[in-house]
């Protein structure tokens, strides 16, 4: 099975590939339903290309066209032809004969906001020549294998991990109501997650529903995540072909700690040996999410009971390894006998030297270091830094560039 993983961004796309996807999907700039990810845009075709290498690539034109949108995609062929995309991911059919029109030779998946959920419309959606549906996520296993078996010659990729949305596929108006703020346009603000202190009918006045309160919450609309590591075979006897993961607006520490969990729970099914399985699905956990479930993989009622708790954060993202630098580079004068090795950072929030961080690498769970200095620009030692800030890192940890730093929250 395909592991498809999120990139909102080039930084992410690179943490992608390097954490074990084998494939990731993007959006373009004004036709993607994730509007405010950062997206893709101005000559980065070229990273790309740089990165992607042997990998796929997948690009989200999934919003829903007005006339004036498909107008500016015809306006954009040109530009979207530079990128190295393996295949288009589209929900709304307006926009079909124009990428088989100018992108004869790419792969049509169809977006799960179209909400294919049967038998009838998959053949339907096969035989206008799309080769992959990714089915309406209130599918059943039994579903989804049921469909696999009956439309031949097409693939099947479902979500296996990330936030879940409140609306039938995502299909949620809530937002536009509220706010005007369209989520089938990719610019939802997150109705469903709002603190809500009252529910009142008008032909039930006095009668409240009951409402569950955090210190940052409520949970009257707040779906589950999904999390489905441990089902990886249920999946493959399901006959799935690309597991997704949600969460192209989530963090580079996302994208490579979930990315990383889901590639060493494939190559275990697939037979190869992988040490330590149980801890790097554990390191899930790290990462922020809300509390997991199943889905509608194995039926409706877990899903249907809003999660009773905040978003778990149990540590902090600090940043990455950039650069290795070479021996001869400048170094702090340390008190320790041990070689040390100095790297550029990126920084993402405040690191201290009086901190006990983690380094995190594709396959490194995590090394544990409260002895490094932290150095400027001038290579002089300082005791915090900022994101933004030039950084290097001098530790007698054996780095390398892609590693990711981490606190305990």
């Amino acid at each position: 099975m395909e592991l498809l993983s999120p990139a909102g961004s080039i930084e992410k796309l690179f943490y992608a590939y390097e954490y074990g996807a084998d494939a990731a999907y993007i959006g373009l700039k004004n036709f993607s339903l994730r509007a405010k990810a950062d997206n893709f845009r101005d000559d980065e075709y070229n990273e790309i290309k740089k990165i992607k290498k042997n990998k796929k690539l997948y690009a989200a034109l999934n919003i829903y066209f007005h006339d004036s949108d498909i107008k500016l995609l015809e306006e954009e062929i040109e530009y979207i032809s530079l990128y190295p995309i393996d295949a288009f991911i589209i929900s709304d059919l307006g926009i079909l004969p124009l990428l088989q029109k100018y992108f004869p030779g790419k792969e049509l998946h169809l977006s799960t906001q179209a909400n294919c959920v049967n038998s009838n419309s998959a053949k339907l959606y096969r035989d206008m020549g799309f080769s992959r549906i990714i089915p309406g996520r209130e599918l059943s296993l039994k579903e989804i294998e049921a469909i696999k078996n009956n439309a031949e010659n097409l693939e099947v990729e479902v979500f296996v991990h990330g936030a879940m949305c409140l609306a039938y596929s995502g299909r949620c108006f809530l937002s536009k109501y509220l706010a005007d703020r369209s989520a089938n346009k990719g610019d939802c603000s997150h109705s469903c997650r709002w603190q809500y202190r009252v529910l009142e009918e008008s032909e039930r006045q006095g009668e409240f529903f009951p409402l569950l309160e955090g210190e940052n919450f409520t949970s009257i609309l707040s779906s589950k995540d999904l999390c489905m590591i441990d089902h990886l075979q249920d999946l493959k006897n399901a006959g799935v072909d690309s597991l997704k993961i949600e969460g192209r607006m989530k963090s580079v520490y996302y994208t490579a700690v979930v990315t990383r969990a889901y590639r060493k729970a494939l190559d275990s099914l697939m037979g190869k040996t992988v040490e330590n399985l149980e801890t790097y699905k554990n390191e899930l956990l790290k990462v922020s999410h809300r509390e997991f479930s199943t889905g509608f993989f194995f039926g409706k009622d877990e899903i249907e009971m809003p999660t009773f708790k905040a978003y778990e954060r149990e540590y902090a993202f600090l940043g990455t390894i950039t650069e290795a630098l070479t021996p001869e580079a400048c170094f702090y004068e340390s008190n320790s006998s041990k070689e040390t090795f100095l790297y550029r950072l990126d920084v993402k929030n405040q690191i201290r030297d009086s901190d006990t961080i983690e380094y995190i690498g594709p396959d490194i769970i995590y090394l544990e270091d409260s002895g490094f200095y932290l150095l400027d620009e001038n290579m002089k030692k300082i005791e915090k830094t900022d994101h933004g800030k030039v950084t290097y890192l001098q530790t007698d940890r054996i780095l390398d560039p892609g590693y990711i730093l981490r606190r305990r929250s």
